[in-house]
């Protein structure tokens, strides 16, 4: 007889609830959950990879072990940890605790078991080489949320059910799903915002999904975001628009960005925006004016030079409006777990710098932008071991090709991961955990970002295979052993969520979620300012030193020379991609081929390009053969490349992936291109060209060195 089973899909941010089917040990059906109270039937593609991910013949379920032929053979638990323990304990004693490095992926923090027990293994190597996928996409946020209010994760929200003017800059909530904002059914909530009379402006280098669906869309210069924003607070204040509302009791510092502003009016940076003075008066005197309005902004605002400067102004600009802690604007969650509950304020910046470039480590972590770097540089603190976490490097961080080489040459690496991939190929041990329908999931910090108050826990759906590990057997083990603490008895994850969920907000626990399979309804998002702020004044610093003192290398790149390449290039996701992590699934594969290289009718025409045809596009780390896809949807001057592909190396074991391989848009960015002030790398300040090859039909698509 089939059974129905309700579960939170974990593969994005939405957490969007499900309804499976199983009958006779497999799944039948997968369906949007009505019942669930965040996303209410909602479903994207993504989540059929549930299925397609469990049943993946290329799925690894045992250890493997790298021989010296380079082929790979099964090794068991006991042998592969011994001899991680032995060979990781050794290198440190050679070269010392830094000559180990930790990257963690995207999919740690989608993984309750991972997610709890990484610290434990970061604690336990004590090495300041420690990266994650954090410094690619998202530190900005970050790092604005630590300096005004106090904490990386006290994060506001858009109140995107009730706002009546959302401001959308370099973000496409819906292929995303949000990002940084768990909303699932953007597309519904955006209409309804139209449907009540308010407007949905996009600000964006491409007319992407979500700005087709805009009331406007405004082509922005990639990288120039921070001007746009600060001549959009210079028009706030010249026009006397700038209202604080109940903030003015609790905000220290406004005067100061007042004065900075007066240096950005926007006759002065629309040259450098491309947007015109008088637009952006208007979009701004729209803004301030709406009832409700929120500023969101996301990728394409974090990954240039100035992203901690733009989410820094975004905040600003919800603040300054009155759109912050407030219904329709910028909010906060309360989450049954609430891990910002008795957190002090402290510092968490600069507290060492890397090796060879001297980049401040945040959070605990150094720039993936480094990463390469520090394994191909001799001398003390050299990486000369990696432990890579559920994550692909190779393919999600810059100059993919240096890091590839750098791999190569390391002593000894550990990959915890399901997959023969890109980056696993070059570990000597590969631990692959139970994972997805194997396991439980409680979302810790999805619910922390999301845009309605909810609670849900999914028990696992099937058994783990005979002889497997969870990710947190697997990290735990690790962690003891190098922390010399001898056998354990591991901790199941449930342990932390059933205390988190006691001493949150709510009082709930454990027991009481598995009562209510489809979650609970916590709420709405609801004003928690001044209390909330981590600061131990219990004030916004809406002025904070570090980034105002950044506004002086933004008025110098109004003076910038012209770069060497003609073209800028900028990344895209596609609602069925999920980074690289989903490409070996044939339901999210199929159809047209999205790996392509979108440039304008007017850019294509002045190198002879049309439609179709096999382009070479070159920066200054290498260079890549695509299919032009020639569009209105990119500006003059933008190229765009997808990320996530570029699964023709040798080596991997991803036969659905390998089939549409594509080529990798990090072969092609710059690991010298950063945000100075963050570290956050720039995807979207590289500078290209792009020539036509003139047999198309004599190549492919690939990844050609330079």
């Amino acid at each position: 007889m089939p059974t129905t089973h309700a579960r939170a899909c974990n593969l994005c941010e939405a957490i969007c609830g499900l309804i499976l089917t199983v009958e006779n040990g497999h799944i039948t059906a997968i369906e949007g959950d009505k019942n669930d109270p965040l996303s209410q039937g909602h479903i994207c593609p993504k989540a059929f990879a549930l299925k397609d991910i469990y049943e993946d013949p290329n799925r690894l379920k045992s250890p493997m072990k790298r021989t010296a032929t380079g082929d790979w053979q099964p090794i068991g638990w006991a042998a592969a940890f011994d001899e991680i323990e032995a060979k990781l304990k050794e290198i440190q004693a050679k070269y010392g605790k830094n000559a180990i490095g930790i990257y963690h992926g995207n999919p740690s923090i989608h993984n309750v078991g991972t997610l709890l027990n990484t610290p434990a293994l970061i604690k336990a190597f004590k090495s300041q080489n420690n990266f994650s996928a954090t410094s690619t996409d998202q530190l900005p946020h970050h790092f604005a949320a630590w300096l005004m209010l106090g904490h990386p994760l006290l994060l506001p929200v858009p109140d995107i059910k009730r706002t009546d003017f959302m401001l959308i800059l370099g973000g496409n909530p819906i292929a995303s799903n949000g990002s940084m904002m768990t909303a699932p059914n953007v597309s519904g909530h955006l209409k309804n915002i139209q449907k009540r009379g308010g407007k949905v402006v996009v600000i964006d280098p491409r007319k992407t999904e979500t700005a087709q669906k805009a009331d406007t869309h405004l082509f922005i210069k990639p990288g120039s975001d921070a001007l746009f924003l600060m001549s959009f607070i210079h028009v706030l204040f010249e026009k006397n628009k700038v209202n604080l509302g109940k903030n003015a009791a609790y905000t220290e510092g406004v005067d100061r960005l007042k004065n900075e502003a007066l240096h950005f009016p926007p006759e002065k940076t629309e040259q450098w925006t491309g947007i015109p003075a008088q637009t952006l008066r208007q979009v701004a005197l729209d803004f301030a004016n709406a009832p409700t309005a929120v500023c969101y902004g996301r990728v394409g605002v974090s990954t240039q030079a100035f992203g901690g400067l733009c989410q820094w102004l975004i905040n600003c600009i919800n603040i300054l409006t009155n759109n912050f802690d407030k219904e329709g604007g910028a909010m906060f969650t309360k989450p049954a777990i609430d891990v910002l509950m008795g957190m002090k304020p402290r510092n968490i910046f600069g507290r060492w710098r890397s090796r060879v470039r001297n980049l401040p480590e945040f959070m605990g972590e150094l720039p993936v932008a480094v990463m390469a770097e520090e394994m191909m540089t001799e001398g003390e603190g050299q990486i000369k071991a990696m432990i890579t976490n559920c994550g692909n490097p190779v393919l999600s961080t810059p100059n993919g090709e240096q890091l590839d080489k750098a791999l190569e040459q390391l002593e000894f690496m550990v990959s915890i991961d399901i997959y023969l991939n890109e980056t696993t190929r070059h570990a000597h041990i590969i631990l692959p955990p139970a994972t997805g329908l194997e396991t439980s999931h409680y979302d810790v910090t999805f619910h922390l970002l999301a845009v309605h108050n909810t609670a849900k826990y999914s028990p696992p759906l099937f058994e783990k295979s005979e002889g497997a590990k969870y990710d947190w057997e697997i990290i735990q083990e690790i962690a003891h052993r190098m922390a010399g603490e001898g056998e354990i008895t591991p901790v199941p994850p449930e342990t932390a969520i059933d205390m988190g969920l006691r001493f949150g907000p709510y009082q709930l626990s454990l027991e009481t979620l598995k009562r209510a399979p489809e979650g609970i309804d916590l709420g709405t998002l609801e004003p928690c300012l001044p209390e909330r702020l981590i600061h131990e004044d219990k004030k916004i610093q809406f002025s904070p030193p570090l980034l105002v003192q950044d506004l002086e290398r933004l008025k110098k790149s109004m003076a910038a020379p012209n770069a060497p390449y003609p073209l800028q290039l900028i990344g895209r996701r596609h609602l069925r991609d999920c980074n690289s992590w989903l490409h070996n699934s044939e339901k999210l594969m199929k159809g047209r081929n999205r790996c392509t290289l979108m440039i304008n009718p007017k850019d294509a025409a002045t190198v002879g390009i049309i439609h179709e045809d096999l382009v070479k596009v070159t920066s200054r780390v290498g260079s890549v053969e695509v299919v032009a896809e020639v569009t209105d949807d990119m500006m003059p001057g933008v190229v765009s490349l997808p990320h996530g592909y570029g699964h023709h190396r040798k080596g991997i074991k991803m036969d659905i992936a390998e089939k549409h391989a594509g080529v990798s848009v990090n072969d092609l960015t710059d690991e010298t291109i950063l945000d100075d002030l963050t570290g956050n790398a720039a995807f979207s300040n590289v500078m290209v060209q792009v020539q036509r090859i003139a047999d198309p039909r004599s190549a492919h698509s690939r990844t050609t060195k330079k």
